[in-house]
């Protein structure tokens, strides 16, 4: 396998080639999904189209280690949660690869992390070296070098000292759903929204997690409450995962595109083996070829659509684990 190739795809036949060799790679070395696919009594030597491809359940990092037989790992990255539950882990053999996931992503959304400066609503990756999330935002803040990136979860005041500063500049708020809720609440006890019209130039990425730490509502009405209160049009959403090294974009209408070496399928809720059509709603199967080295075929927990070229999250399946970024700060 040569992983990096995964970054020239360009068509729909280079994605299906790429992903048939792929799956025949992490068959062959990836001990539990092999035992997966066997347990399905599925032929690989039959998977010729990606509907036939066996998604792995994402629960399985829980319990397993889903990892190449022919690498090692140091880094990991471990799913948010509290003492009592039972965390994904997803080992990382190659931190080269999701870092240029990571900028290519970043890159073909948003532009050259080099030209934003980066603020972050999380913590700190001292505190969570282990988080994918903290991870992807600090390798953002180590590209782009400049000296006022930094994380604020806490310190709303500092913060909005600085927004005020950086008023005329290319900024980039990272936040869990909740904190970027709280440091809105501060700013209107600061002084009202009419002292919020230096925000209008920001641009903030919203990361998802609400669970457990504010009244749950829909990812549009958050967006919504965002926009209005930052007095911003600029409110992103970023999706991924700890058992994912890619990254989807929404630049509005909570509307997700994937990069090249990424896809979203929709499986019928009941049967994971059919597919729902365009529109309908279905939980979301992700093919991610940056995993080269664990599993690029999973089966996730979170309910979606398919719109063109674009996908929705609109929740999770009811009897799912809580999980979200909210937890990074349990």
């Amino acid at each position: 396998m040569e992983p990096k190739n995964i970054f020239n795809i360009k068509t729909e036949q280079d994605f299906l080639n790429v992903s048939l060799k792929t799956f025949r790679y992490q068959y062959e070395n990836v001990e539990i999904y092999r035992k997966f696919v066997d347990f399905l009594k599925i032929n690989p030597d039959e998977v010729d189209a990606l509907v036939k491809i066996p998604f792995l359940p994402i629960e399985m990092f829980k319990n397993h280690q889903i990892m190449d037989k022919n690498v090692t790992a140091d880094l990991f990255f471990q799913s948010s949660g509290t003492t009592q539950m039972n965390l994904s882990k997803h080992h990382i053999a190659d931190p080269a690869l999701y870092e240029e996931s990571i900028y290519k992503s970043f890159e073909q959304f948003i532009g050259k992390p080099e030209d934003f400066i980066f603020l972050g609503l999380l913590p700190s990756y001292l505190e969570k070296q282990n988080s994918s999330l903290i991870y992807m935002v600090d390798y953002l803040m180590k590209k782009s070098e400049k000296p006022e990136n930094g994380y604020f979860l806490y310190n709303h005041a500092d913060l909005f000292h600085l927004l005020n500063q950086l008023k005329d500049q290319k900024v980039i708020l990272f936040g869990v759903s909740f904190a970027l809720l709280d440091f809105l609440d501060f700013c209107h006890s600061k002084g009202g929204e009419e002292s919020l019209n230096f925000l209008e130039n920001l641009m903030v990425i919203e990361t998802g997690g609400m669970k457990g730490r504010k009244e749950e509502m829909t990812k549009d009405e958050l967006l919504k409450i965002l926009k209005e209160g930052l007095k911003t049009d600029k409110i992103y959403s970023e999706y991924s995962m700890t058992e994912l090294l890619s990254q989807a974009y929404s630049l509005g209408n909570n509307e997700y595109e994937c990069p090249n070496w990424m896809r979203i399928m929709v499986r019928n809720a009941e049967d994971p083996f059919s597919y729902e059509k365009e529109g309908r709603t279905g939980a979301i199967n992700i093919i991610d070829l940056a995993n080269t080295h664990s599993c690029s075929f999973i089966a996730t927990q979170d309910l979606g659509k398919i719109t063109g070229d674009k996908f929705q999250v609109l929740g999770r399946i009811d009897h799912s684990d809580i999980r979200g970024c909210s937890l990074l700060v349990s």
